[in-house]
This record gives C-alpha cells, structure tokens and sequence, in this order.
C-alpha cells in the first residue's frame, strides 16, 4: 500500500496563486542546460503547471504530462496552457505508483515535492522507473531549517518552528533540501550531480509578494492544522500574520531560502 501523504500547504487560493509564480528561470536553472527539443518529460507534483510549461517550451515538440494527486490546482494548469498554446497533458496521479510504464521519459522532474511525502526515497525509485535508462531524475527541495531573514523577529521564529512541527507532523520532512543527496543514493542512483541554489526576497516588490502570501498563508492549511493539533491559537496565527506584514513593510527586509538540488542519471 501507498502512504496516505497530506499535503502541508493544502490547495487554497493562495497557495495555488503563489505556486503559479514560479517559473523554470527561478526553480528549474540547474535542469535547463539539459533540455532540447524532443525530449519527453514527466513533471511530478506540478501544481498550477507554470513551471511545467516553461519546461514544455523547452522540449516542444516532445511529450510533457504534468501530475498531482488531486484535481484542484491542474484547473489552472489547463487554462494556462491553452493560453500558451502549449499540449501538455494535466492529470492526477500518485508519485508512488505513476501510471506510465517503465522507461517512459528522458526527463523526470519534481519541485518541492519530496518534502511533502513521507516516503520520498520511494517516490524517488518510482520516478526512476519510468525514467529511460540514461534519462535524467531532477529534484528540488527547500531547507526549511536554513530560512533566515533580517530583521529578527521572535514571531518569525515562531512560524518557522510552527511550520516544522505541522509538516513533521504529517509525516513530511521539511528539511529535505539537505537530504536529497542521500535520498538519492539510499533509492539507488548511483551517478548524481547534486548542487543548490538561493531564492533572495529583499526587494520591495519580493517582501510584499511573499510577505503578504504568508500574512494570508498562516490561516489555511498550515494554521488549521495548527489550531486542530494544539499547536497554536488563533492570537498565535494572528501575530505571526502580522509579523509577515512587518516584515515586507521594513526597508531592510531580508529574506534567504536556500534550496538543494540534485540531477541523477537513471
């Protein structure tokens, strides 16, 4: 039997409507220089589909099929990639068990999945398996525990301390960024390319998007689950809202998000 993962960030507007910010340029660099037209792609977890996309253009005319294991955010995957003009193929499917046959994709992709399973090393065989051989698995995971902002702020560290509990919680390691290498080789790839990268929030504009994202953020999934689980109430998740406010509004607002990243060969 598959696990019954849940998703820490659940679903809610505001989560999908951060999530289809991102781009390749921004989530993706480390993979890029690997892509060429032709190339048939699997992008697991794929969310609202923006970064699969871009990955799209990059391999067109090649076969791209974005999953995630509910409906809800591939609505909007759909829609942009009608407007794109792009055919990609959005469908709901399980990390553990895909549904394509062995030796499918020359690309298997993921962004901030593995931190959301609580078994990645798992997903990272079955990603393998329908990977063809000399194909490419690429995986990118933030390190929650190395987030670090300026100004101090305690109810910062509150949130991220929060944050860790629910997603451990769940099953779910939120520290995955430094564990990808290890993953990797506990599923079996032996030839693997491991780097990292930084998302840098400082300016004004980056402080208000992901800033205000949190304000809002800290009262769906994550919060909810706080309040049902003892872990918060509802003045924490209030002041922690308001220190994300703070937080953008101050000129000298700092915020690091460092990432792990790995290319392995299946």
């Amino acid at each position: 039997m598959a696990p019954r993962d849940i998703y820490t960030h659940g679903h809610s507007e505001v989560v999908v409507r951060s999530h289809a910010a991102r781009t390749a340029a921004s989530s993706a660099a480390y993979l890029l220089p690997l892509l060429r037209p032709g190339l048939d792609l699997l992008d697991v977890g794929c969310g609202p589909g923006s970064i699969t996309l871009d990955l799209a253009e990059a391999v067109a005319p090649g076969r791209v099929r974005g999953i995630e294991i509910t409906e809800a955010p591939l609505q909007e995957a759909r829609r942009s990639a009608a407007e794109r003009g792009l055919a990609v193929e959005f469908a709901v499917d399980d990390a553990y068990r895909l549904s394509d046959p062995d030796d499918t994709y020359d690309v298997t992709h993921a962004h901030q999945v593995l931190q959301h399973l609580s078994d990645p090393v798992a997903a990272l065989r079955e990603m393998r398996r329908v990977t063809k051989p000399g194909g490419v698995v690429a995986v990118r995971d933030a390190d929650y525990a190395a987030f670090t902002w300026w100004p101090a702020d305690e109810r910062l560290d509150a949130w991220l301390e929060l944050y860790r509990a629910v997603a451990h919680g769940n099953g779910a390691e939120p520290d995955a960024g430094r564990r990808l290498l290890a993953w990797a080789h506990e599923a079996g790839f032996t030839e693997v390319t491991p780097s990292a990268s930084i998302w840098s929030y400082a300016t004004p504009e980056d402080r208000a998007s992901w800033g205000g994202m949190w304000a809002e953020r800290i009262h769906s999934s994550v919060g909810r689950m706080a309040l049902e689980r003892g872990l918060a109430t509802e003045a924490d998740l209030a002041a922690i809202s308001q220190a994300w406010r703070d937080w953008a509004a101050h000129p000298d607002g700092v915020l690091l998000i460092p990432h792990g990243e790995l290319l392995a060969r299946a």
